[in-house]
């Protein structure tokens, strides 16, 4: 497995860099298909759905800089840093199949081969193997961790559009971190802002723009808005089972970014498992067993058709 990659002092953090990856479609499916299907080959993944050559070229060429696909022999494979991205698309999928109303059919089952059952992830901590929620997780900036550094330059929602979309992926995911302004606004409800000058405050943002995003959240059922007791002309937002749900998605990309970039000045974001007081490192178990996930215990099921997710 590769070493970490360290990031320029003083600019974009893990978290950032992170989001600039997993919030993004397609980048997401070539790695999907690397991990399930076991594609390596470009004409493989420009068989497999409606992606354009400079789509595809450009999104490949961006995974073998970030050491996330190696190339060798006009072939692609998944590094060490690739591979350990199963978590985030599990949790990615497991929230789309519970939240997203009504349901398509287009993502597939997950089962877990050492129980034999079809799952869904729960989410524990390492270190005491407690169930852990957002309610159980406390979260502080680190050294390199404040909020201009933490979201993502420039304008990154990166969607198919016109219905030309990738199968088996995950739209209102996208809604949610596909969108520098979007990161931010969820950042800063899992962080704790309920009202519109502290969502305006962290993201940095013009107020139409936090406006409209809180609009969308709301729209999503991800936030609720009601009126402030102490001022009933303005509103407070709060996170809804919905929107408290999509924390292990955020928890296992910021567990994967943290992990493959690094900082000079030290970790973006410090998170602490508040039953045992320890640093909190997310690990998905079993919804059925209660046995820890691996990449390899777990398979994609199409139907009759059984894949691996990861080696």
């Amino acid at each position: 497995m590769s070493g970490a990659t360290v990031l320029e002092p003083g600019g974009p953090n893990a978290i950032a860099v992170t989001n600039g990856i997993v919030g993004d479609e397609w980048t997401l499916w070539i790695v999907q298909l690397a991990l399930t299907d076991g594609l390596t080959l470009y004409n493989e993944w420009l068989n497999a759905g409606p992606i354009s050559n400079a789509v595809l070229s450009a999104r490949l060429n961006r995974l073998v800089q970030n050491d996330i696909l190696t190339r060798s022999d006009r072939r692609y494979r998944l590094t060490g840093r690739g591979r350990q991205l199963w978590p985030v698309l599990l949790s990615m999928w497991a929230w789309e199949q519970r939240w997203v109303d009504p349901p398509d059919g287009r993502l597939p089952g997950m089962r877990h081969t050492r129980c034999g059952r079809t799952f869904s992830p729960l989410m524990s901590c390492e270190a005491c193997d407690g169930a852990a929620d957002v309610r159980d997780v406390r979260g502080r900036f680190g050294p390199s961790g404040d909020w201009p550094r933490s979201i993502p330059t420039g304008v990154t929602r990166r969607r198919a559009h016109t219905g030309h979309r990738p199968a088996e992926l995950i739209p209102q995911t996208m809604s949610l971190i596909g969108n520098r302004w979007s990161t931010a606004l969820l950042g800063a409800a899992f962080l704790g802002a309920t009202r519109f000058g502290e969502f305006e405050q962290r993201m940095g943002a013009p107020p139409t723009v936090v406006a409209d995003r809180l609009r969308t959240f709301c729209d999503l059922q991800v936030l609720a808005a009601a009126p402030n007791p102490e001022r009933r002309d303005w509103m407070v937002y709060r996170l809804t089972a919905k929107g408290r749900a999509f924390f292990p998605v955020v928890a296992t990309a910021i567990e994967w970014g943290q992990r493959w970039y690094t900082a000079p000045e030290g970790p973006a974001l410090r998170l602490t498992h508040t039953q045992c007081g320890r640093a909190f490192h997310p690990r998905l178990r079993c919804s059925d067993c209660g046995e820890r996930l691996r990449g390899a215990s777990v398979q994609v099921v199409r139907g009759r058709d059984e894949r691996l997710t990861a080696g």
